[in-house]
């Protein structure tokens, strides 16, 4: 760990004592020290590296650092709930570890609406421990009334006069602005309430300069470990997440991390980027139970001369570690099943494309996963069980290990290929210490015919189209010159400086997509302030066309946001009946939260021969929903494809 100061669990350093004040408790092993208030179950102090708290001492107690979710019955609003432990357990106190439950158990009888689950907080710490474990079991029984989960999630405040150096990724850390920096003295509101222009912030540095927690989301598969450091005395306070199997959506579903607060978030359930698809329905009485965390809340320290960036390599260091320790021995719950009562599952995935190449090959680099049985793609919006994912190597092997046992669906997609894999059968049954070789598997991606041309690459994303420079006004430094410049704030409005007249054309051919097509079919800002609806071209040849053929145009969607989409081939009128429209879909809201990928939505269009031409054609793309300048779709990947018997020649966009 070089000059870094912290460590995992060992059975070095000193017992792990527990101390109880009445209304309050407190964990220390030597290295750190935990104050939680009992039996609400609320963090109100952690002591260590010389700082006396790193939690904001200035907020309330019950503001510091708390487990929140949020609910709502149906066709009822959203409800904000910080749920307060009724009932105190100490679980384990040996001298190795102590872990605490602080639990809410579901009271029909309340005097206020309380949502209809039993709420069971726990927090663990270990002998030689350089931080604290949390994790939550909710449940509700059968019979239960109704309700939606919108939101779930652990939250630390911590202190403004200590953290101002936030660190996500690799790339993507900065000194951050004071919360103060916020208040309406400092700066201005911008398209909505979480973001910010900075005009007279604390440090001049960073006047100018636009602050949205949203600028700092990452995909569930790339949020392992994010945080804080302290400058003076040099600390580091960190999330570190070894295992997501808990959080809904995928891998793919984005989520908060750390912003302005200073605040540190593991984020379990939610539906950012994604909307209300991935908020769970229980109704007609449904039981159900789900385990969120374990999280490791990991502190370290180095001299002050040392560089803040050794802070941040060893919390990776240290999640390394977390990986190689889960699934966790020592979680009391047996609603958290240890390795010897898990599975694992293996396979091989093949690629089959007859317009590649006749024989199946290698899907290297796939993602393969499994889910709760549905549909083809449902692991998108699954939000009740449990997810397990891996990538395959470049043989397109995989093996997913430490499956909790229960029956799953095996999905996955591969870059470069349009569509989504789902095993064909019966759904799979994992079953404690079993090892199941599904030897090799077939993905058939959609292909009726012989691509013609093709816009952008099917990756679930529309990063590798054109993202423009963000207007000097409203920049974030962070993401200057950064591969993440779809992150910075009101890209959507310079469609309308670019295109302030007439709407994007692109020629197969002569135009190429990394610099001639737009990220965001979005409106059209007219010079009243009024939205209008947009009609993209795609302009190509075809040497030759049989009419008694039919061809097939794929609108695979990185994203949508109450858009609709009307497709129309050689017809000039936007006030003709379309081809094909979409009507309106999704609410994903990635636009407006910077997140260049929501919900992957694919369209298979007939399109026959009889509205095509030899020679010149013009397909269009009319984006009518102009609700609010967030109405928009993200493209990931246009493909035209000919008859299943060709009768034109391949012309590939750059």
């Amino acid at each position: 760990m070089g000059s870094c100061c912290g460590s995992s669990s060992s059975e070095q350093g000193p017992d792990v004592v527990l101390s109880d004040s009445g209304d309050h408790v407190m964990l220390d092993n030597g290295t750190v020290q935990v104050v939680i208030s009992k039996p609400n179950g609320i963090v109100t102090s952690i002591k260590y590296g010389g700082i006396d708290n790193l939690l904001e001492v200035l907020n309330k107690e019950s503001n510091r650092g708390y487990w929140d979710f949020n609910w709502s019955q149906p066709g009822q609003g959203d409800n904000f709930d910080v749920p307060s432990g009724t009932v105190f357990q100490v679980l384990s106190n040996d001298g190795d570890k102590v872990e605490l439950s602080f639990s809410r158990p579901y009271n029909p009888s309340s005097s206020w609406t309380m949502v209809p689950l039993n709420i069971d907080k726990r927090f663990a710490l270990l002998r030689g421990s350089s931080g604290f474990y949390t994790y939550a079991i909710f449940e509700r029984s059968s019979g239960w009334p109704d309700f939606n989960l919108n939101q779930v999630r652990t939250t630390f405040k911590l202190r403004k006069d200590k953290f101002d150096y936030m660190a996500i990724a690799d790339n993507k850390q900065r000194v951050m602005p004071y919360p103060d920096d916020r208040n309406p003295k400092r700066s201005q509101q911008l398209a909505y309430p979480e973001a910010v222009l900075l005009v007279n912030p604390i440090n001049p540095a960073l006047q100018g300069e636009v602050d949205d927690k949203y600028q700092y989301s990452s995909d569930n598969k790339d949020i392992k470990v994010h945080g804080w450091i302290s400058k003076d005395p040099l600390v580091g306070f960190w999330i570190i997440t070894a295992r997501d199997e808990f959080r809904n959506g995928g891998p793919l579903k984005q989520n908060l991390t750390s912003h302005v607060g200073p605040t540190c978030l593991s984020m379990y359930h939610s539906a950012h980027y994604a909307g209300e698809e991935l908020c769970p329905q229980f109704r007609n009485g449904e039981a159900w139970n789900k385990v969120f965390g374990p999280v490791f809340i990991y502190l370290n320290s180095a001299p002050i001369a040392t560089d803040p960036e050794d802070l941040w390599q060893d919390a990776k260091e240290q999640l390394l570690t977390e990986v190689t320790s889960w699934p966790y021995s020592w979680p009391a719950s047996p609603d958290y099943p240890k390795a010897a009562e898990r599975g694992s599952i293996s396979g091989r995935l093949l690629v089959q494309d007859w317009f590649i190449s006749t024989d199946a090959f290698p899907a290297a680099g796939a993602y393969v996963g499994l889910a709760a049985p549905g549909e083809s793609g449902s692991w998108q919006t699954e939000s009740k069980g449990y997810q397990f994912w891996v990538q395959a190597n470049e043989t397109g092997s995989f093996i997913i290990e430490h499956v909790r046992a229960g029956t799953y669906d095996l999905y996955g997609w591969i870059a470069g290929f349009l569509g989504d894999y789902k095993k064909d059968g019966e759904p799979l049954t994992i079953n404690p210490g079993s090892s199941l070789n599904l030897g090799d598997l077939i993905y058939q991606p959609p292909r009726n015919g012989p691509t013609i041309w093709e816009i952008g690459t099917p990756d679930r994303s529309a990063a590798e189209f054109y993202v423009p420079d963000p207007n000097p006004k409203y920049i974030n430094k962070l993401y200057l010159n950064h591969p993440e410049k779809f992150r910075q704030y009101g890209l959507w409005e310079r469609y309308s400086e670019i295109y302030p007249d007439n709407d994007l054309v692109f020629t197969i051919g002569v135009n190429d997509w990394r610099t001639d097509w737009f990220f965001a079919h979005v409106c059209r800002i007219q010079n009243n302030g009024n939205l209008a609806a947009t009609t993209w071209q795609v302009k190509f040849q075809m040497p030759s066309v049989n009419k008694d053929d039919v061809y097939t145009l794929r609108l695979a969607i990185a994203s949508s946001n109450n858009a609709a989409i009307q497709v129309r081939f050689n017809d000039p009128s936007t006030s003709s009946k379309p081809l094909f429209d979409t009507m309106q879909f999704g609410k994903n809201n990635a636009i407006a939260r910077h997140g260049i990928h929501g919900l992957n939505t694919l369209w298979n269009i007939a399109v026959p021969a009889t509205i095509l031409n030899a020679g010149d054609n013009i397909l269009s793309l009319t984006q009518r929903k102009t609700g609010n300048i967030f109405c928009g779709v993200m493209y990931d990947c246009l493909r035209l494809e000919g008859p299943a018997t060709p009768t034109t020649t391949c012309q590939v966009a750059q």
